[in-house]
C-alpha cells in the first residue's frame, strides 16, 4: 500500500469521527462546497511556489493540494479507486486525443 493509498483511507475512516478532534472529520461536516474551496486555495497557494520557484516549498503546497483533493474527493464520495479507474482508462491515450473525445479546445 502506497502512502496515498493510506492516506485515503485515513481520509475515509475520518468520516465518523468527531469534528472537534480531526481536520478531516471537520472538513468533511461543512460539506463538499467548504472542502472544494479549501482545495482550490491550496492549488493556488502551490501555483504560487512553482512560479516562484521555490522546491521545497512547492513540494510542501503540492502534498497539501493531493490532501485536499482527496477529502473534497470523499466528500462527494468518489475515491482514490475511481480516480485511478479512470486514469487506467485513459493511459496509453495522447493528452490531445482524449481532450478532443470531451470536446474541449485546450488541450493539456
Amino acid at each position: 500500500m502506497t502512502a496515498i493509498d493510506r492516506l485515503a483511507a485515513t481520509i475515509e475512516s475520518r468520516r465518523t469521527e468527531d469534528p472537534d478532534s480531526s481536520w478531516t472529520a471537520k472538513l468533511l461536516a461543512k460539506g463538499p462546497e467548504k472542502c472544494a474551496e479549501k482545495f482550490g486555495e491550496e492549488s493556488i497557494e502551490a501555483i504560487i511556489e512553482a512560479v516562484k520557484g521555490d522546491r521545497a516549498r512547492l513540494t510542501s503546497e503540492a502534498a497539501d493540494v493531493v490532501f485536499h483533493l482527496l477529502v473534497m474527493l470523499a466528500s462527494r464520495d468518489v475515491t482514490l479507486a475511481d480516480v485511478q479507474a479512470e486514469l487506467e482508462r485513459r493511459e496509453g491515450t495522447s493528452g490531445l486525443t482524449e481532450k478532443a473525445a470531451r470536446g474541449s479546445a485546450n488541450p493539456g
